[in-house]
């Protein structure tokens, strides 16, 4: 990082990586909490929770993904 001293930018990296975050997403959350603006800090989900019990029949679909299995012998000579 520019403009910062060396053993800084070392501390400020380890403490990003134990929270598991780039160093970007680390100071980025460190600048909200110090602007008294934590509440803005969303979690960034990365599971597909959301996705779960969505799945919707389409008519076809089955039958689509099964013709896909086939081998084209023509190809493979």
């Amino acid at each position: 990082m520019r403009g910062v001293p060396a053993h800084v930018d070392k501390t400020l990296r380890r403490k990003a990586q134990a929270a598991h975050k780039s160093l970007n997403e680390f100071l980025r959350g460190a600048l909200l909490r110090e602007a008294g603006e934590a509440e803005r800090l969303v979690p960034a989900y990365t599971d597909l929770d959301a996705l779960a019990g969505a799945w919707v029949e389409v008519p076809g679909f089955d039958e689509a993904l099964r013709a896909q299995d086939g081998v084209d012998e023509a190809l493979w000579r």
